[in-house]
């Protein structure tokens, strides 16, 4: 990949809150998140290099009237914290009992392996669908410290999938166009860096008392 990185910054950053300050709440309109974020829920996000469109993974209530729309990347430290330690007690409280839809967005900021773990979880999700994906991600922020080739695959064959077929995927970086088009979203909607998290129109720190708080006043 010839892009240039952009360099992950916590929610909690210096220069993350000075962005805020400085742009209003989470940094955009309502406005301008209702037309990033409006029209890219509601569909797929662009196509993979086989040919295929790769749908959002959604947990939770589809037709939910709360969004909690999440960006991020399987590299960086700060989303492995949020998926860890956070995204459970959200699972239990709000996407487990249908009051929520909970999206996944790629957002890769960190180096390669941002993008081929992320076309490693795409490939997972081609074959099993939303549910697998969301447990292949968590097993991959659970093993973040060795993520590479041998990681992608014995990760896919722990769930009785295709090993050498998810660790090609990988390598190929096959839905390198899916997860494209989730980055330009987020770009669009004025994500700068991982993980960020919208409810609603609004970002919000990704932190449990933060997203409750949100969803309880949506």
């Amino acid at each position: 990949m010839n892009e240039k990185r952009e360099p992950t910054e916590s929610s909690g950053s210096p220069r993350l809150n000075r962005r805020r300050a400085l742009l209003g709440i989470g940094g955009l309109t309502a406005s301008t998140l209702a037309g990033c974020l409006g029209g890219a829920s509601s569909g797929s996000n662009g196509s993979g290099s086989d040919g295929d469109t790769l749908p959002t993974p959604v947990q939770g209530d589809p037709e939910a009237s709360t969004t909690v729309t999440v960006f991020e990347d399987f590299a960086c430290p700060h989303c492995q914290t949020y998926v860890l330690d956070v995204l459970p007690t959200i699972a239990s409280q709000y996407i487990e009992p249908g009051k929520i839809r909970y999206e996944h967005y790629d957002f890769p900021v960190v180096d390669d392996s941002s993008w081929r773990a992320a076309s490693a979880a795409r490939a997972v999700q081609k074959r099993t669908g939303a549910k697998q994906f969301f447990k292949y991600a968590t097993a991959l922020y659970e093993n973040q410290s060795s993520l590479g080739p041998e990681t992608y695959a014995s990760l896919a064959e722990e769930m009785d999938l295709d090993g050498s077929a998810i660790r090609k995927a990988a390598e190929n970086q096959t839905h390198e166009s899916t997860v494209s088009a989730n980055k330009q979203t987020g770009k669009d909607c004025g994500v700068q860096g991982t993980p960020t998290v919208f409810v609603g129109e609004e970002t919000v720190d990704p932190t449990v008392e933060a997203i409750s708080s949100a969803i309880e006043s949506a």
